[in-house]
């Protein structure tokens, strides 16, 4: 074969080296770490509900933390490789088979060409984020490959994967793969409490509402999205209707005028004019992103020293695990 065949040759594997899908699931995304410093001109962040165990997937293929990889919300993701890989999943106990073997969860295993790879309907939590040795291969919109379909951005066109995607990632066999020992994996509990640093709008909230609040128990609604999740409970009555619109963080709490909390997540809008009780840690985003309706939270009051320490702690407690090494 010449030079140039050989060349052909091995333009046309790379381009068929990936993962068909075959059934798409409920709602699954291609996402990175998300689209930072886009909010001046209108894009939201966009980025993996659960950092934690997007992250997680990421670092047992020994890839970088940022790699683009999937999201699978529910559940359903059927896919067949066309490529030798190693792939992971994490988050939502959500069972895994490779060719209708199930197979451990938070642990690398090798596909090759031909294998079919199902993630099942999740048993407790919402998220899952199923990754591939070096990355999926996808062109970023404004620096990021994060999926925003209400913005028509990132993934494949914007849009949740259809069945008939491919998916492109290159044959990669990692210098080392790994397991998370089941003692570190996280608890999907679906009662939990949840860490909020009131604002500077809290004085537009009397010190009796501000107990309903921080008292109380609330539901989980079923309009509970990447966008946001909306809550049912005892009401809670700021002192004015409304404000002028400004940005709206990651983690903002809105109180609209039936009383009943939002809580704003990765694909909110940028600005909005709702009054805000305070805004939510972001390690408890990604715990309250793996509630199903029908889950229970309640809050709690800490301030933003506690937040920046709570964040150094758990930064550091990732980088400490050792998970194990696969042979």
């Amino acid at each position: 074969m010449s030079t140039n065949q050989s060349s052909l040759a091995s333009q046309s594997n790379q381009a068929n080296s990936g993962f068909k899908v075959q059934q798409p699931g409920l709602l699954t995304l291609i996402q990175d770490a998300g689209r930072l410093g886009h909010h001046r001109i209108g894009l939201t962040t966009g980025g993996p509900l659960d950092s934690q165990a997007f992250k997680w997937a990421n670092r047992l293929l020994g890839n970088e933390l940022n790699a683009t990889a999937l999201e699978v919300s529910i559940g359903g993701l059927v896919l067949t490789a066309e490529v030798d890989t190693w792939i992971v999943l994490t988050g939502a106990e959500m069972p895994l088979k490779i060719n209708g073997q199930e197979q451990d969860r938070w642990h690398a295993h090798p596909v090759k060409a031909g294998d079919q790879i199902e993630v099942g309907f999740s048993a407790l939590g919402a998220r899952g984020y199923l990754a591939v040795a070096g990355g999926f291969q996808v062109e970023h919109s404004f620096s990021s490959s994060a999926t925003v379909t209400r913005e028509g951005i990132g993934g494949l066109n914007g849009e949740k994967l259809q069945q008939g995607d491919y998916l492109k990632c290159a044959a990669v066999k990692p210098a080392q793969t790994f397991r998370l020992p089941e003692a570190y994996r996280p608890d999907y509990s679906d009662q939990i409490t949840l860490r909020v640093i009131t604002g500077y709008q809290q004085h537009a909230f009397s010190d009796y509402q501000k107990r309903v609040f921080f008292s109380s128990e609330y539901k989980v609604t079923d309009r509970a999205d990447r966008m946001g999740y909306r809550l049912e409970g005892p009401e809670v009555k700021p002192s004015i209707d409304g404000i002028l619109s400004e940005g709206i963080c990651h983690g903002a709490i809105q109180i609209p005028a039936d009383g009943q909390p939002i809580v704003l997540l990765n694909d909110r809008q940028t600005i909005g004019g709702y009054p805000k009780i305070g805004s939510m840690i972001s390690l408890d985003t990604a715990r309250m992103a793996q509630l199903l309706p029908g889950s229970r939270v309640s809050f709690e009051e800490i301030t933003i020293d506690d937040a920046h320490n709570l964040h150094c702690l758990a930064h550091a407690h990732f980088e400490r695990i050792q998970p194990e090494a696969i042979s």
